[in-house]
């Protein structure tokens, strides 16, 4: 538990910088606090609730998006820094389970990562040229999984596109795609 409001409030933001879909609930667990505690402070701090943060969140990346229609994403584009980096979060439910268990098919892990590697960067046609990557973990039924997508190096029309894919705290996936731009 932290000994006092502000640096409670420090961890707070950090938390929901770190991931903008933790709950109040969570919050407050994480924190030590009740629950009306973390709505005060996040109110104090001019952070708005889940819905809100997501909603925001999710119009602004969708404004800069420029190789993909929101449409053509897999899970919603919360955030975008054009030829920088990109988040994106994807709900998990029963239809995407392999059948007859709750572990989610890694074509929609890989779907994911894909789709914000390309929209991270910032041209109108582009392609995935190729990529490499590795499973770290599984996803179940219920799971949000949070990708982070960040552009480095470019290279012949080329850019090296790394993303990271979790489940709360834990990584389940690590790709590194080469993103081809066709001009």
């Amino acid at each position: 538990m932290l000994k006092n409001r502000k640096s409670r409030q420090d961890e707070l933001i950090k938390i929901i910088s770190s991931n903008p879909m933790v709950t109040d609930n969570e919050l407050a667990a994480r924190l030590g606090v009740s629950v009306s505690t973390v709505r005060l402070d996040r109110a104090l701090k001019g952070v708005p609730e889940l819905r809100e943060r997501i909603k925001s969140m999710a119009q602004t990346a969708a404004s800069k998006l420029q190789s993909l229609s929101p449409s053509e994403v897999i899970g919603e584009l919360l955030e975008l820094e054009p030829d920088r980096w990109a988040l994106s979060v994807l709900r998990t439910a029963k239809e995407m389970a392999f059948r007859f268990t709750d572990i989610v098919s890694d074509n929609y892990i890989y779907a994911q990562a894909g789709s914000i590697a390309v929209a991270a960067v910032n041209a109108a046609k582009v392609i995935i040229d190729s990529m490499r990557g590795e499973y770290k973990g599984h996803a179940r039924v219920g799971d949000i999984l949070i990708a982070r997508a960040k552009v480095g190096v470019s290279h012949d029309g080329k850019k090296i596109v790394s993303v990271h894919t979790k489940v709360g705290d834990k990584e389940i996936f690590v790709g590194r795609f080469i993103i081809e731009v066709l001009d």
